[in-house]
């Protein structure tokens, strides 16, 4: 389609990219569907594995909620890198996809929750004592994400077990401390809109704390949200990790930091999630318009 075509056509047309199993996609999403009209643009569901859908007959194609990505991530990211005009990008997608680009982060002297990860082909060692976290390198709503005490007999037993049934789906497993702070004040998501080329901080939520130990979650995890103020350290982090994506923030439409306290108060990076997040409209009033507004704003840049 040339940029011609694009400009004859009345009413622009955006996709919210989605998967089989939410095909009007999420309800938080669906807040920015009323502001988008006003901006004169329509926006249609589409699952990204759909053979039927043409990518091409968008103007753009804003990746929201395609969650069923994990255990197909290779074919994911190719398919992110045939869609035209795909925001977020399709290389920040493939970086981001595969939680090893925490390494990434750390080595640019963002503080991150220390990870290390376990491959299909190594064998385990297991720490002799503390909380861990293990859920797969490549993975998405807390699926698969397990918390256990292993000083605990039975716990280092079911931790095992828990890596290789990770192991054996393909995934590496990335090993985190279970940080004490997130069962006092849970952890705190900020959330970055598209200004320009600037990404401008939105708002924040509050998750509550979703693992016991031990737990071997095999489902999607329900998550406790509720609004909270970001403290400047949090934002100046969460700056930190923007800056320190390969090739800037300038290309992005969002961004999702997350974060919580380490054992010395300070915000310690745990996910910086620019693939699929949720975005928690609404949860901050003003949020599904300002992301209206940037997803207008992108789409009036391309077909300008």
């Amino acid at each position: 389609m040339t940029g011609t075509d694009r400009a004859a056509r009345v009413i622009p047309r955006v996709a919210f990219v989605t998967c089989a199993r939410l095909p009007d996609l999420d309800p938080d999403d669906r807040l920015a569907i009323p502001e988008l009209r006003r901006h004169g643009c329509a926006v249609v569901p589409a699952v990204w594995d759909d053979p039927a859908v043409d990518w091409a007959a968008f103007d753009l194609a804003v990746l929201r909620t395609p969650w069923d990505y994990p255990p197909r991530r290779e074919e994911f990211v190719t398919w992110a890198f045939a869609v035209p005009q795909l925001v977020n990008p399709a290389p920040v997608v493939a970086w981001n996809t595969d939680k090893h680009y925490l390494e990434d982060l750390a080595s640019a002297g963002v503080p991150v929750v220390p990870t290390t990860f376990v491959g299909t082909k190594a064998r385990w060692d297991p720490p002799r004592s503390g909380e861990w976290v293990l859920k797969p390198a490549v993975g998405a709503g807390g699926r698969y994400a397990g918390r256990f005490r292993l000083d605990d007999p039975e716990h280092r037993r079911l931790a095992g077990e828990h890596v290789e049934r990770v192991l054996s789906l393909g995934r590496q497993v990335m090993v985190q401390p279970y940080l004490a702070a997130v069962d006092r004040v849970g952890e705190t998501g900020l959330v970055f809109l598209a200004d320009g080329d600037e990404l401008l901080f939105s708002h924040a939520i509050r998750k509550a704390p979703m693992l016991t130990a031990p737990v071997q979650g095999t489902e999607t995890l329900s998550e406790q949200i509720s609004a909270r103020e970001a403290a400047p350290a949090e934002l100046a982090v969460a700056r930190r990790a923007l800056d320190a994506i390969p090739g800037g923030p300038g290309e992005l439409l969002y961004a999702r930091v997350d974060l919580i306290s380490g054992p010395d108060g300070e915000p310690l990076l745990i996910e910086l999630e620019l693939a699929e997040p949720s975005l928690f409209l609404g949860y901050h009033p003003g949020a599904p318009e300002a992301f209206a507004d940037a997803i207008a704003a992108r789409v009036a840049s391309i077909i300008a």
